[in-house]
């Protein structure tokens, strides 16, 4: 399953770098491996969440 999110492919490589560039002034060189780690954390949670409420949900069909 692919997903396609129009904003994503209008930006250009040196809008990311520029973007992470700014994220990176704005937390801090040290918050930003704890800032990418809860990120990845919830990211993984909620993947885990979506995947347990499809099994429940499959388990109730008739």
């Amino acid at each position: 399953m692919t997903y396609s999110y129009a904003f994503i492919q209008n930006i250009s490589m040196t809008e990311i770098i520029v973007l992470l560039a700014i994220i990176a002034l704005f937390f801090g060189a040290k918050r930003l491996p704890a800032l990418v780690r809860s990120v990845g954390v919830s990211i993984g949670e909620f993947k885990r969440g979506m995947a347990a409420d499809a099994d429940s949900s499959i388990d109730r069909e008739p």
